[in-house]
């Protein structure tokens, strides 16, 4: 059955492996998620566990949160998500959930939210190629043909300018390199969506083999 967790992206190292490779990791700190609700067939027609993760100060929670909260004898959370495809009969409300949920060499899939970059021009935000870059030219890096004459519009979907990053991304099938069970720690090689500190979802790899 499929496991997850909640956790906070600490940033990027490397480390060796005992066959001497180097390779790089990301560093997730998971401390303890609390299971904070069941969803059952019954009550919500589909079965998930809700975990948070993350205190947040009472002073920034509303009533409806710290009553939920409560439920579940912890405090509000700042981070709080749902799993399904889960086993919902091996969890009981405020239970904890560790990083040792996790194995090394355990296939993971991490969703995040990627970096925010503004606003960019079509070739950074599409991967267009530019114009001669040459005086006489005068096409360097616009995004080219509007389309057609006729219809006189611009299709939808037309690849322009315009805000790039800050949406959701999820990298499958990475691997969990080490599981430091003492300082709640997850290594996954190579990189997950999002800057330091960002939030990050763990759950088991859907299309692993």
């Amino acid at each position: 059955m499929a496991k997850g967790i909640l956790g906070r992206k600490v940033g990027m190292t490397q480390v060796f492996l005992e066959n001497g490779d180097l390779i790089p990791v990301t560093v997730v700190q998971a401390a303890p998620n609390v299971v904070l609700q069941k969803k059952t067939v019954e009550n919500d027609g589909y079965e998930a566990i809700q975990l948070g993760f993350d205190e947040k100060p009472e002073r920034l929670a509303n009533k409806p949160e710290k009553g939920h909260a409560s439920k579940a004898n912890t405090a509000p959370k700042r981070f709080i998500s749902e799993f399904k495809d889960i086993n919902v009969e091996e969890y009981e409300v405020g239970q904890e959930v560790k990083v040792d949920i996790f194995a090394e060499g355990s296939v993971v899939d991490v969703t995040g939210v990627s970096k925010g970059k503004g606003f960019q021009g079509a070739i950074k935000r599409h991967g267009q190629s530019r114009g001669p870059m040459a005086h006489g030219s005068r096409y360097h890096r616009r995004p080219g043909s509007m389309g057609p004459v006729a219809p006189n519009r611009v299709f939808k979907g037309k690849a322009l300018p315009g805000r790039m990053g800050g949406d959701q991304i999820t990298i499958q099938n990475l691997e969990v390199v080490k599981v430091d069970t003492e300082r709640n720690l997850l290594l996954i090689k190579g990189n997950v969506p999002g800057p330091k500190k960002a939030l990050v979802k763990i759950q088991s790899a859907v299309k692993a083999n």
